[in-house]
């Protein structure tokens, strides 16, 4: 392979991800928490980055490059990292439709962020593949290269406890 060729298909690889970059850092934040979304994502960059040509003749590089990044915070966990739930929302006794500047945005993020949290890597980027981003049971499995039976049992698990989560909260 030339200089030339490989300088394209870096240009090429750099333009493609650049269009993801915004999607997997919304992902990496619930997969990993605000705190290490940026690492995340750039660990995942540089996992990808040194096989950009499996990357770019995938037929979904964004299923491709969502793959590597659970990888990557799975990869994190294991090794010990810690994770930092966010702080529980006050209730704020807002019941007016008035614009509040984005805050009940923000605070349904947060509490988003915090309910994955408390989900193994693996549930929660079946939830996020599955209820967020639209995936059928069988394109998350073989995006994570897991038995569709996994996938469905660890999305079950996870709704499961997110309903816990969620009646505990509310008691």
């Amino acid at each position: 392979m030339t200089s030339c060729h490989g300088d394209e298909l870096r240009s090429s690889f750099d333009d493609v991800f650049c269009e993801l970059l915004p999607r997997l850092y919304r992902r990496a934040v619930l997969l990993a928490g605000a705190h290490a979304a940026e690492d995340a994502v750039h660990e995942a960059y540089l996992k990808l980055v040194a096989r950009p040509q499996r990357f770019l003749s995938h037929p979904e590089p964004y299923a491709y490059a969502f793959s590597a990044l659970v990888s990557v915070v799975r990869d994190g966990y294991r090794r010990g990292s810690k994770h930092v739930l966010v702080a529980e929302m006050k209730e704020s006794g807002s019941g007016s439709d008035r614009w509040d500047g984005g805050f009940e945005e923000r605070a349904a993020e947060l509490e988003a962020v915090r309910l994955l949290g408390r989900l193994s890597v693996r549930q929660a980027g079946v939830v996020i593949l599955v209820d967020l981003d639209g995936y059928t049971i069988d394109q998350a499995a073989e995006v994570l290269e897991l038995h569709r039976g996994t996938v469905s049992r660890s999305r079950a698990r996870a709704l499961d406890k997110l309903r816990r989560l969620l009646a505990e909260h509310q008691l």
